[in-house]
């Protein structure tokens, strides 16, 4: 039977999952308040990688024409030398489906901008600069106190709120994000005319020294290294640091190198491991995206996992489901968890593989045979 209440829900978190969980539950007529730490809606970035399965979930969220319109779309990436020779060229898989591009590169901001607009418009409650500082549960919902003094009573918390989330800490999970010993220093920055996908230069100075267009105009830039004390870093010097390390790269760099001159457009960070075991819900409360899991871009597969996560919880929680009891409302997120978990482990796993096979100086990894076995996986509808 129907649940004659109406549902209420809160979504703590702006970013991918957040955006995308609240669009689809709205559309579904649940009542959803959004809450964001940041008084800006983190609108920050540089640039994103979209492969099929992110770019399907956008779809459904109504939101693919402006993904189409506002990024640079390509179906191959290239491998090349330190000194910019491309020596193989290899067609990615489409893994959203043949209607869909293999990958679209977009400015991070312009996509949260798009997700933003998507959240606006299904009639949520969103409030900006605010916190749930406190969360008490009891058989028929939550009591969220926020950081303005005010509180809200729901039935289903949705935690969104990323890699460092202070909710999945309050609801009791001890699982917290772990160094791979990788970091990555990225910048957006003007498009060659050369660049026309995402080119991956291995060796060098960096690990890995790549770009990926984001728009006719933009690409980003990133090269990565082995983690260093954030703290011997001056940002005043990232600008400078960047460049450095990427004097020695031929090909593109160059151009791009030259555009690296505000540290202010530089971000420098770690990469991190995160894969909750167990449940990842505690009662009415229940993590998505990067606050349950979190995975090196060595496959680029961060935000398609966040999305995903989005869309299979949604589409559980819009069935003609009782939320009343706690019971059945707890089955509905051990099936979330059970429809994801296996999907999720397999790309973390991949991911930081690809990180350690580097880090080791693996010679012989089958890197090819690891990404082509993940990407045909990824094609299955989660």
């Amino acid at each position: 039977m129907p649940d004659p209440r109406p549902r209420t829900v809160l979504v703590i978190g702006g970013g991918a999952s957040g955006n995308a969980v609240t669009v689809l539950l709205r559309r579904a007529g649940v009542t959803v308040d959004l809450i964001e730490a940041r008084p800006d809606w983190n609108v920050l970035g540089s640039g994103i990688t979209l492969q099929g399965n992110a770019l399907r979930v956008l779809r459904e969220l109504g939101v693919w024409e402006k993904v189409q319109e506002s990024g640079y779309a390509f179906d191959s990436v290239g491998l090349a030398t330190p000194d910019g020779h491309v020596f193989h060229a290899q067609q990615d898989i489409r893994t959203g489906g043949e209607d869909l591009p293999a990958t679209i590169g977009m400015q991070r901001p312009r996509l949260q901008e798009i997700l933003c607009e998507a959240v606006r418009a299904s009639g949520a409650t969103v409030r900006l600069g605010t916190t749930a500082d406190e969360l008490v549960q009891d058989e028929t919902g939550v009591t969220a106190r926020f950081s303005d003094g005010t509180e809200g009573r729901y039935d289903l918390v949705i935690a969104a709120d990323g890699l460092n989330s202070l909710t999945r800490t309050m609801i009791g999970i001890s699982e917290k994000p772990e160094p791979t010993g990788m970091a990555i220093w990225r910048v957006a920055a003007p498009r060659p005319a050369s660049v026309e996908r995402t080119d991956l230069a291995y060796g060098g100075p960096c690990y890995i020294a790549g770009y990926c267009p984001t728009s006719e105009n933009t690409i980003y830039a990133y090269l990565v290294e082995a983690n260093r004390d954030r703290a011997s870093i001056d940002p005043a010097s990232y600008a400078d640091e960047m460049r450095r390390l990427a004097a020695p790269y031929g090909g593109a760099w160059p151009e791009i190198a030259a555009s690296i001159t505000d540290p202010a457009k530089v971000n420098y960070t770690w990469f991190h491991r995160l894969l909750v075991e167990g449940s990842w819900h505690r009662g009415r409360v229940v993590l998505v995206g990067d606050a349950a899991h979190a995975c090196p871009p060595t496959l680029a597969q961060g935000a398609a996992m966040s999305l995903e996560d989005a869309s299979v919880l949604a589409e559980l929680l819009s069935a003609e489901e009782s939320w009343d009891s706690l019971d059945s409302l707890g089955d509905l997120l051990t099936r979330y968890h059970e429809r994801r978990i296996d999907r999720v482990r397999m790309v973390v796993e991949a991911s930081v593989q690809l990180g350690q096979w580097q880090l080791d100086g693996v010679r012989d990894a089958d890197v090819p045979g690891l990404i082509g076995r993940t990407m045909s996986v990824l094609k299955e509808t989660p």
